[in-house]
């Protein structure tokens, strides 16, 4: 038979589950987008920026059993998409980016977006395809999903020339997508040695990331079984439920809430599951890891980079704990250690340093505590946070408590700023019962506020809380804090009303505590029209987080003795003498 490679590649995609398509048309995929369009299944859905694309691309597979999936044109789209593509592949996040691509039949050179894609996206994709016959388009694209959703997940590239697009070819028959990849075997003997060394240990701690997002049933069985602490890395914080009572917080380090850190403090055995041990996780490696580490993944890359292991075990983590679970449960006879005393200390700690957070209503400026406090009056647990990257990053991190699995969403490894407002509209497209709260600082909404559009055109009701202090916070408190300077970290002053105005998103500002209810309750009234809400937040930085205090002493104790008294007696002359 005779198809289009447009009518193949759509074929394949509604055979692997696809429902939206993000991105924008141009002449390298017109085809693509017109087959689209003839599909009952597939919604392709315009952005204003392909950055803005690939961020909502996030927002589909973080959220969902769905992949992400970009249609962009070749080169300028490419680039325009490439931090979202690079956050799924440093974040370990399933994404296939389609591309058109310039005629290789014409023999013509300098066509318009003639570029070696392949060498281009080489570092942030898992793999790069070039289409050439339109047999292979669809196993390439079966081949191009399991690998985007195998082992540690990532982005994958397909580039589909346009000749391929436009004309018929001849192809055998219409393939029917089966899964091809297996998990690896799990080392069973490993898993006996795991449990016998956590049940022997005095003091176990767990460890979770992203990697174990599925697998938090089986987590609380073992927290439970071994009476254990359970800390989480930034990506991972939904990997198990805030309201656990062993559930301690963000990080276990100097870099942690006093709960992770008085909690871990005699830590003499470790279950890490799913986690890199990446910079951010660790507060710049400051983290103490016993000897007794089992390091668990899908990816063997991550043993013992950073930390050595005494048991390293690749497998998936939820087949690793079920297997776990069982042998622990067998080897100690299904008794329990009595946790409650851990318990204790650890609701104790919470309750103290949230009160911290809380000492008097401000009447200048919106306090974290109590607008994170407020928030989850406001939302339940069926709720999608994202967040993006900067101060406020970590304020989520340690004061807003989550429940469910994969409902906290935040730029990780890759760290990129503007990630929150789109990657809201990707999880809401997939999630359309549920809330969705977007969390942005007023640096980041600068890199993509616009696409709120993308959501008013489709009606997408999601509430931004815009953190607004004209600072890139997180960056100007590092500069403050050592250098009594802000350089290059005071944004212009912004008009955030003008941007709800120009996007069509209601609009409301937050301009101290007493207001922050009574607002709270207007924005998430105003969901009922299906529209986007935008909270301007006249918040207050001026508290430093635990993540903000830990990096800063730990990269400073790193110094030499005499590049120490160089930064401090710098610091101290200018806090003395500079106004």
């Amino acid at each position: 038979m005779k198809k289009t490679g447009a009518s193949l590649a759509v074929y394949a995609l509604e055979q692997i589950g696809i429902k939206y398509t993000f991105g924008i048309p141009g002449v390298h995929n017109i085809e693509l987008y017109d087959e689209i369009n003839n599909s009952d299944q597939i919604e392709p859905i315009l952005v204003t920026h392909e950055g803005g694309a690939s961020f909502m691309a996030l927002g589909v597979s973080c959220t969902s059993n769905s992949i992400g999936t970009l249609m962009i044109v070749p080169a300028a789209g490419t680039t325009n998409a490439m931090s979202g593509i690079g956050e799924a592949f440093l974040d370990g996040i399933p994404m296939l980016i389609f591309s058109g691509g310039t005629r290789q039949d014409s023999g013509r050179h300098y066509q318009l977006h003639q570029l070696d894609q392949g060498n281009l996206v080489n570092e942030v994709t898992k793999a790069f395809f070039k289409i050439n016959s339109h047999e292979e388009i669809i196993p390439t694209i079966y081949k191009a999903f399991d690998i985007a959703t195998s082992g540690e997940p990532g982005p994958v590239f397909i580039e589909i020339p346009m000749e391929y697009q436009m004309f018929k070819g001849e192809v055998s028959k219409l393939l029917p997508y089966t899964k091809s990849y297996q998990n690896p075997n799990i080392d069973h003997p490993k898993i006996k040695a795991t449990a016998k060394l956590l049940l022997n240990a005095k003091n176990p701690g767990i460890y979770v990331g992203w990697g174990a997002a599925n697998a938090s049933d089986y987590t609380q069985k073992i927290a439970k079984i071994l009476g254990a602490p359970v800390a989480t890395t930034l990506q991972g914080k939904a990997s198990f439920p805030a309201n656990h009572p062993l559930h301690t917080g963000f990080g276990f380090g100097p870099n942690a809430v006093p709960a992770s850190q008085k909690a871990f403090k005699n830590c003499d055995a470790m279950l890490a599951v799913g986690v890199r041990f990446s910079e951010i996780a660790t507060g710049s490696y400051g983290v103490t890891v016993p000897d007794n580490l089992i390091h668990v993944d899908i990816n063997k890359e991550v043993f013992d980079k950073n930390y050595p292991s005494k048991i390293s075990i690749e497998a998936d983590a939820e087949e690793a704990l079920k297997l776990l679970v069982k042998e622990l449960e067998d080897q100690s006879k299904k008794t329990r250690k009595d946790h409650s005393v851990l318990a204790k200390l650890i609701k104790e700690e919470k309750a103290k340093y949230y009160s911290e957070w809380k000492q008097k209503p401000l009447n200048e400026k919106v306090s974290p505590g109590y607008f994170f406090d407020t928030l989850t009056k406001f939302t339940d647990d069926d709720t999608y946070f994202v967040v993006d990257d900067g101060k406020h990053t970590y304020l989520a991190a340690e004061l807003l408590p989550v429940n469910r699995s994969r409902h906290f969403v935040s730029p990780t490894d890759f760290n990129c700023m503007g990630f929150c407002v789109p990657a809201a509209i990707g999880t809401k497209f997939m999630n359309p019962n549920n809330k969705v709260v977007g969390i942005v600082g007023d640096g980041g909404f600068l890199m993509t506020g616009m696409e709120t559009l993308t959501a008013s055109t489709y009606k997408k009701g999601i509430v931004y809380f815009v953190f607004h202090d004209g600072e890139l916070g997180q960056i100007s408190q590092f500069q403050k804090i050592p250098l009594k300077r802000k350089v290059a970290t005071i944004i212009g002053n912004i008009n955030i009303k003008g941007i709800a105005d120009a996007t069509g998103a209601s609009y409301f500002y937050m301009k101290n505590d007493n207001e922050i209810e009574s607002i709270m309750q207007k924005a998430f009234k105003e969901l009922e029209k299906d529209l986007p809400v935008i909270v301007d937040v006249n918040i207050d930085y001026s508290k430093r987080t635990m993540m903000t205090k830990g990096v800063v002493k730990t990269n400073l104790s790193r110094f030499s003795l005499k590049e120490k008294i160089r930064f401090i007696s710098r610091a101290a002359k200018r806090h003395l003498l500079e106004k």
